[in-house]
């Protein structure tokens, strides 16, 4: 692995990688969530669900990791981000429509969160005290690596009834 600076990682900050979030349990244990996000330049934003484990988690301690991997390319850049988190209503449903168009689009995103009217959000806004950029791309030997993927790329994608549990 190659350590580079930030400014370095080019546009994959702007890329809609899923981002992994790291929280703290009461019993000190951590909490890796997957997570849509969106960078300002200074601070991740991202949209959690008011009442939700890593809502809960971070009103206890504030402190939380992120980490973002380019998942396009192999080998690829990663950044590994550490700070303070602060959490805010998110009374309109502003925040999460404007991230999740970032995954989704923005008519699938307004029409993904309309089904859940009664859901309160909340923005999550994790500004880091550290930041650590890799760019495994230059790494000579690691251009000659062939990922294992499965032998098929069928997927299918099957909804499950709707149940909430909350577990801080």
């Amino acid at each position: 692995m190659q350590r580079i600076n930030v400014d370095d990682l080019g546009d994959l900050l702007q890329q809609p990688w899923l981002a992994t979030l790291a929280t703290y349990r009461k019993n000190g244990q951590v909490l890796l969530s997957p997570v849509w996000f969106e960078w300002t330049g200074d601070a991740f934003l991202i949209s959690i669900v008011h009442g939700d484990a890593k809502e809960l988690h971070l009103r206890r301690n504030p402190n939380a990791s992120l980490v973002i991997a380019e998942e396009a390319s192999y080998p690829g850049r990663v950044l590994e981000a550490a700070g303070v988190a602060s959490v805010t209503p998110d009374r309109e449903a502003q925040a999460i429509i404007r991230i999740a168009s970032r995954y989704l689009g923005q008519d699938i995103a307004r029409r993904w969160v309309g089904l859940y009217p009664e859901m309160a959000w909340d923005l999550l806004r994790l500004v880091p005290e550290r930041m650590r950029a890799l760019d495994h791309r230059n790494v000579p030997l690691l251009r000659e690596a062939r990922p294992q993927y499965p032998p098929t790329a069928e997927w299918t994608i099957q909804m499950r009834p709707r149940s909430v549990e909350v577990r801080a």
